[in-house]
């Protein structure tokens, strides 16, 4: 229907294409994102968006238009997003910009420093295994420049946002969809626990369709791999509307939620092609942990010995990352006694909660098998029914033995493990490496490294994805392009 509305115009006597754009442009409703050519108008793009992402790349002597950056890789680094409302015109000259009214306008170019190999598979058999893969080089990367492990101190740039501005704030709200919702939950955890400030999560979805209570004095935290997400920004600009200040986590520089918020926290995962997301998503975790760590300095709530202890533990992280990789033969093992299975349960305790129902969604958006995750305190309110002996059950029982509460929630963990078995569940563990207490509790142990409470999630998140991964493949699924999915929701 567009292009025949403006092939219309140009009938009429448009003088150009873009002439002719423009004039259909107020006629359309909805979201969109256009790249129109013509041969009556030729060696020329006209791309228009309202809604989903167009970014423009600036080549030498070249120019382009793609809705995502790797498609630009080979070609060059430079680019920069359109806004809403914004029209570029390409032809071998140059760009240039216009808003739907025709008056000029200008953006800032971004150099993108990814490789373009981290946009290719690189001899992994998948996108989504390569990216397990790439996940400590991915949390090295996000701490990078950020912490200064000597002084116990965060440094954040890219801020509107002052140190007055975050010890005047009393409390936070994060908001996000799916994947970051989930990083946002766990996040909770870190702040309230780091920065002592109250914090709510919101699902993008429903953000804004609620009339919410937003506060001056309440900073809002918007979570997005692509930065592009609809929820998410339409939750941004409605947070902001209502007077919040607002601090966009996301993995895209120069995307339209980094460059609306007041203040910005690049995760640096890299490109990141498969749509279950992995990389980005513990990225995710290691921004909203020092995210936690700044708050907790700045509000007085942290001390500095606490920060310097808490960041030599994450400096330990990727390595720690690396060794769980060095075994994924033992996820592909358990994959053939499990892919056949129609349900799973996943179960958590506290932060470790966050985790199951990530490993929940992983399987469910890649094997399509039924998974659910559940807080482990909340089984004898209902899913205590569910469990016999066709129903693989996945505990997060990992836990910091230097950590009084922690050793806590894994002794309570450990009681709905025996309820599990004892209801003929068969129970895979994720646990401290050597945990004699699981030996003959649980059917399956994975173990993951000693790590502080607060940062157990990004290890023990890797077996629930190599195990998603592992029991796909052997269900011959498509584990890079799931089913009416997609990489980025960038409409509602």
């Amino acid at each position: 229907m567009v292009a025949h509305l403006i092939e219309a115009e140009m009938q009429r006597g448009a003088a150009s294409l873009e002439a002719a754009v423009l004039a259909v442009l107020p006629r359309l409703t909805g979201v969109y994102a256009l790249a129109t050519i013509s041969t009556r108008d030729r060696d020329k793009i006209v791309a228009a968006r309202n809604g989903p992402p167009a970014v423009i790349g600036l080549g030498a002597d070249e120019f382009f238009v793609a809705s995502d950056i790797p498609a630009l890789l080979h070609h060059t680094r430079d680019v920069f997003f359109l806004a809403d409302g914004d029209v570029a015109v390409l032809t071998p000259e140059g760009v240039r910009l216009m808003d739907f009214q025709g008056r000029p306008v200008s953006r800032e170019i971004t150099h993108i420093t990814w490789d373009p190999i981290l946009a290719e598979k690189g001899g992994f058999k998948h996108f989504m295994l390569k990216e397990i893969y790439e996940q400590p080089r991915a949390v090295r990367d996000t701490l990078l420049g950020r912490v200064s492990r000597d002084r116990g101190e965060v440094f954040l740039d890219e801020m509107e946002l002052t140190e007055a501005d975050f010890r005047s704030f009393q409390s936070v709200r994060m908001v996000a969809c799916g994947t970051s919702w989930h990083a946002g939950l766990a996040g909770r955890y870190m702040l309230e626990q780091l920065a002592r400030i109250p914090v709510e999560v919101d699902y993008a979805s429903e953000f804004r369709y609620r009339d919410p209570l937003v506060r001056p004095d309440q900073l809002t935290v918007l979570v997005s791999q692509s930065g592009e997400t609809a929820d998410t920004l339409a939750a941004l600009r409605e947070a902001r509307d209502r007077g919040s200040k607002t601090l966009a986590i996301a993995n895209v520089v120069g995307s339209m939620l980094m460059r609306e918020a007041h203040g910005a926290l690049l995760t640096h995962a890299g490109p990141e092609i498969g749509v279950a997301s992995t990389k980005a998503f513990t990225s995710q975790l290691t921004a909203l942990a020092t995210l936690g760590i700044y708050l907790g300095r700045v509000r007085g709530a942290l001390s500095a010995s606490a920060a310097r202890a808490l960041l030599e533990e994450f400096d330990r992280i990727p390595a720690k990352l690396e060794s769980l990789l060095n075994h994924d033969d033992i996820y592909e093992a358990l994959a053939r006694r499990l892919y056949r299975a129609r349900d799973f349960l996943y179960l958590g305790r506290g932060i470790h909660f966050p985790i199951a129902l990530e490993g929940a969604l992983k399987l469910k958006e890649i094997s399509y098998i039924h998974a659910e995750g559940y807080p482990a305190g909340e089984m004898k309110h209902g899913p205590n029914a569910l469990i016999d002996e066709n129903l693989p059950v996945v505990v997060l029982a990992a836990h910091d033995p230097s950590d009084p509460a922690s050793v806590t929630r894994y002794e309570k963990t450990l009681s709905n493990i025996k309820e599990v078995k004892a209801r003929e569940g068969e129970v895979i563990a994720v646990a401290n490496a050597g945990d004699s207490n699981l030996a003959d509790a649980a059917d399956h142990v994975l173990e993951v490294p000693a790590a502080p409470e607060l940062l157990l999630p990004i290890l023990e998140v890797v077996p629930l994805q190599l195990l998603a991964y592992y029991i796909a493949i052997r269900r011959g699924c498509d584990v890079d392009q799931p089913r009416n999915l997609a990489k980025s929701v960038t409409v509602e």
